[in-house]
């Protein structure tokens, strides 16, 4: 698409291919949208600006503004509403730039694994690393895959970073565990081509040299092993309780094939389709949130485990995912805040309540983590409420859930 140029606000200046003119309804006022890297749209009205609307192949070709074009009085109104919009721009990179924060402490969340792993392998103790359950690792691999096809199609670069992270970081686990002889060789190396090829279908997707056809076969297949994988983990977490089995997921197998197959053919409605295109996301999202629930399920059957948890490990995962909880409202995402908020709070605040009540951390520590907790998702919803100009953070909370 031809870039257009213009300005908004008090001589800024904005990247001709962000940009396009939708249209003029007074010769002194224009109507902008901008398109942001996670294709959330926004309008911009500003009266009493004139604008020069350039076509251009490259920045390069933008004469000096001072040059061409001249800035006519503005109103305290006009003032006024372009720092709401500054405000929402500035806000739309703190998020962003929050959300590629979360990489840190996801990524130290896997390091110390990592090299106890490695220890132990130079140490030749392969039988430490039977400790370390390949399925859940897996399981954790195919989330982050999932998570990443849909960032990447949302264009979510500081979410795809995260997430192709743990993609990678998740696979050297695989590995190491595969060089311990604690998994079966053949499923090492269908997980191998598995990510491999997720990692390279997915790039070139983001940069829009992936044919739509290809694309539409990975997507078709994360949605079939998610539909598949969840119901399969999730019957598995109380087991003894009920009876050891794959049927589960040998009937959320053909479930999933059949409505992707029916899909595809067309055979199903509008919003079939278009509910089928978002149960990947929605079952990796489920995934990472029922590893919470496995977990505090573990600490009830076993609470003398609790003292094995690492309440840094918790801290660290609460923290990660709390980054991303003000990009995820900010973009009106209600699957990526789900799962942001179900991380931060059952996960990682959840096992650290569990640590306090056995006198596993002190009274201190578990109270500057919940003031912490509380303060940032306030500061969150109170931002997010500022700079879109609401009223209230129940009317943020209500676009979230319904919609604009």
């Amino acid at each position: 698409m031809a870039g257009f140029l213009t300005v908004s606000g008090p001589g800024r200046l904005l990247h001709p291919f962000n940009y396009h003119r939708l249209s003029s309804v007074h010769p002194s006022t224009v109507i902008i949208q901008r398109t942001s890297t996670n294709s959330k749209r926004h309008l911009f009205v500003h009266d009493k600006l004139c604008c020069k609307f350039l076509h251009v192949g490259c920045p390069s070709l933008i004469p000096p503004l001072n040059k061409r074009l001249k800035r006519v009085p503005a109103s305290d109104s006009d003032n006024r509403q372009g720092e709401g919009s500054d405000s929402l721009e500035e806000w739309d990179v703190m998020t962003a730039k929050f959300s590629a924060a979360a990489s840190v402490p996801f990524l130290l969340l896997q390091l110390p694994q990592i090299i106890l792993n490695a220890r132990n392998l130079l140490a030749g103790n392969k039988t430490a690393l039977f400790a370390v359950p390949w399925l859940g690792m897996l399981t954790g691999l195919l989330g982050n895959l999932s998570l990443l096809s849909y960032f990447a199609k949302k264009k979510e670069v500081e979410a795809v970073t995260v997430q192709t992270l743990g993609v990678i970081s998740t696979y050297v686990v695989i590995v190491q565990l595969a060089m311990a002889e604690a998994m079966p060789l053949p499923i090492f190396i269908i997980i191998s081509v598995v990510v491999a090829s997720g990692l390279l279908l997915n790039f070139l997707s983001f940069f829009g040299w992936l044919s739509p056809g290809l694309w539409r076969a990975w997507e078709d297949f994360t949605t079939i092993g998610g539909l598949s994988v969840l119901p399969q983990v999730m019957w598995s977490t109380f087991v003894p309780f009920v009876p050891n089995s794959i049927l589960p997921g040998g009937v959320s197998f053909v479930i999933a094939v059949t409505a992707v197959t029916l899909a595809r053919m067309n055979k199903l409605s509008k919003k079939g389709v278009e509910f089928i295109g978002a149960v990947s996301g929605w079952t990796a999202t489920l995934l990472f949130m029922w590893m919470a629930v496995a977990q505090m399920w573990t600490n009830f059957l076993n609470p003398d485990n609790i003292k094995g948890l690492s309440a840094f490990s918790m801290l660290l995962g609460m923290l990660g995912n709390g980054l991303m909880i003000p990009r995820s409202l900010f973009v009106r995402d209600l699957m990526w805040f789900t799962g942001s908020v179900w991380g931060s709070l059952f996960y990682g605040w959840g096992n650290l309540l569990a640590l306090y009540c056995f006198n596993c951390i002190s009274k201190e520590f578990f109270l500057a983590a919940t003031a912490g907790a509380c303060l940032w998702i306030g500061f969150s919803f109170w931002k997010d409420t500022e700079v879109y100009g609401h009223g209230s953070p129940l009317t943020s909370l209500k676009e979230l859930v319904c919609g604009r």
